[in-house]
């Protein structure tokens, strides 16, 4: 595929977002999972509400929020400015910022289901053998959420890449810092260059169907193997 060095660049960013964002929401999203899981009080209605919220919000919407509270003249927006003399809105950090409270319900949700599916037994067993709760964390809890952990990983890498209200509330359109795929295919669609959009969306397209391809390839592997110990 053709694409050009702005295309280029576009996907750059995009896929750096998509990085950072899976990362920061992993170390964000497994405590919060665990919680929901444990916890059964009004409070928690509460919580899933707001993790559910980006899911039926406009991105627009949340995108014009955030860009309010990135304002100069705010608490966080006035410390960001501060710290590091730039402004958070139409920045890369911003970016991630939005994308992380965008993308949250893809991660949580998964990683939720993914714990409720552990039996509570194996973990007693494992106390019982005198494992501390890092050693049960590590050697029965994560590998027991490796799908879990490929869902929620796929879904939040794609989501972002398909992201669109919110970066350019947020970010705008600067090549090389805030301009991601969803904003450049925009601008070629805009400007009636066909050609080039037809090249970046198919890049997007193949890109969205691999990653679709690892999880339910992973899914049959496992099935395969558990198949094949049962027998």
């Amino acid at each position: 595929m053709l694409l050009s060095d702005g295309d280029w660049l576009a996907l750059a960013v995009t896929l750096k977002l998509a990085a950072i964002t899976t990362l920061i929401l992993l170390i964000i999203g497994l405590p919060l999972a665990a919680w929901r899981v444990r916890k059964q009080t009004r409070l928690r209605k509460v919580l899933d509400a707001v993790l559910a919220l980006p899911l039926v919000l406009p991105p627009t919407v949340l995108g014009f929020y955030l860009l309010v509270l990135f304002a100069p003249n705010t608490a966080l927006g006035a410390s960001w400015l501060w710290a590091t003399g730039h402004g958070l809105a139409f920045s890369f950090p911003g970016l991630v910022v939005g994308s992380v409270i965008y993308s949250l319900p893809f991660v949580v949700q998964p990683l939720t289901v993914a714990m409720r599916e552990i039996p509570p037994s194996l973990l007693e067993a494992a106390a019982c053998l005198g494992a501390n709760r890092w050693e049960r964390l590590w050697r029965v809890t994560l590998p027991l959420l490796r799908r879990g952990l490929l869902v929620a990983c796929t879904l939040c890498f794609a989501h972002t890449l398909g992201e669109f209200g919110v970066v350019m509330m947020l970010g705008g359109s600067i090549p090389g810092q805030t301009q991601v795929v969803s904003i450049a295919l925009f601008q070629h669609v805009e400007a009636l260059r066909y050609e080039q959009a037809h090249h970046l969306a198919a890049c997007l397209l193949a890109l969205s169907f691999f990653l679709l391809l690892m999880v339910y390839g992973f899914g049959d592997a496992r099935r395969t193997t558990r198949t094949a110990v049962i027998n």
